[in-house]
């Protein structure tokens, strides 16, 4: 048994059991990919593969416990070779984070700060994309953190711990018929044109829902993935802005007026995602505590190594 034995049998499963993908990615013949799962039915003693002459059409029974057993070695070893790597470094060692433009900008800069300051020889790699791609980024070991807002699909693969709660504001340009209202409903912001974010965006379905439960169908006149965008659309007088809460400085978007309102949308949690079965350096866990600083490192990585079922159920 050997790793290329291993890989095939990935990558055959992960390509729709379509070999000619598989031999692609591993960079070998489909017959040697072929021969390599063979031999490693042959010294297992078990059919992994179901077959249609020579094509492969799903995964047997045992094939089923195999597969999870080959990933998790796999999955291993990528985390044995990134340890030692790591360790060999003596200028530090590398952390990337994926997340949104949101969170990269009004929500992480105090958090990155304190860690530059406590580990400035780690790297740190920030890739800014939309939640199910930061999910897509985590389950696949692209990147070893991600910040995801809870209700998001996601594998059973991926182990997350709740970091913060947000809200959302609602900003109107100085002078809005809105601002003579103490607290203004749903239904008095409905009668308005709406800018809020793109479908899709985290918070928009959670907008929606607010409206949807009053009976209310707001008219989103324009959609962004950016607060900042939504705010200049508001200032120009075009409609009611709904932002995220940490996107409003009164100082700086004084040309603004953030309205009191009663949580008319529920809030929204984010948790830190990371990959069941990835090794964390020290500073990883670090990153991870200054989130939530209830968490310990122990805790951590018990989880990160539990199995599936107790993963799911915590």
């Amino acid at each position: 048994m050997n790793f290329q034995q291993l890989r095939a049998v990935h990558e055959a499963i992960r390509r729709n059991f379509n070999l000619t993908e598989a031999a692609e990615v591993l960079h070998a013949s489909q017959s040697a990919v072929s021969r390599q799962i063979r031999e490693l039915e042959d010294e297992l003693g078990v059919d992994i593969f179901q077959r249609h002459g020579k094509r492969l059409i799903r995964l047997t029974e045992p094939g089923h416990e195999i597969a999870q057993i080959i990933e998790r070695i796999l999955k291993d070893r990528a985390s044995l070779k990134k340890a030692s790597e790591e360790f060999r470094r003596n200028d530090g060692g590398n952390l990337t984070l994926a997340a949104t433009n949101a969170q990269v900008r009004y929500r992480l800069p105090d958090v990155i700060m304190a860690f530059r300051h406590a580990y400035p020889q780690v790297h740190l790699s920030l890739y800014q994309t939309f939640p199910a791609q930061i999910a897509e980024l985590v389950k696949s070991g692209q990147v070893d953190l991600g910040l995801l807002p809870d209700g998001l699909a996601h594998s059973s693969d991926v182990v997350t711990f709740q970091a913060y709660s947000w809200t959302h504001r609602i900003v109107v340009p100085q002078g809005h018929p809105l601002l003579a209202k103490a607290f203004p409903s749903l239904e008095d912001i409905a009668r308005y044109p709406i800018i809020t974010f793109e479908e899709g965006m985290v918070g928009r379905d959670n907008i929606e829902e607010a409206f949807r439960d009053r009976g209310l169908t707001p008219n989103i006149i324009i959609s962004a993935v950016d607060s900042d965008v939504i705010k200049t659309f508001v200032s120009l007088g075009l409609g009611v802005g709904i932002i995220a809460e940490k996107s409003f400085d009164p100082k700086l978007d004084d040309r603004l007026v953030a309205l009191q309102t009663r949580d008319v949308i529920k809030p929204i949690t984010t948790s830190i995602a990371i990959r069941r079965g990835t090794y964390l350096r020290s500073y990883a866990l670090s990153f991870i505590q200054s989130m939530v600083p209830a968490l310990t490192a122990q805790s951590i990585r018990e989880r990160l190594e539990a199995p599936v079922n107790l993963v799911t159920a915590a």
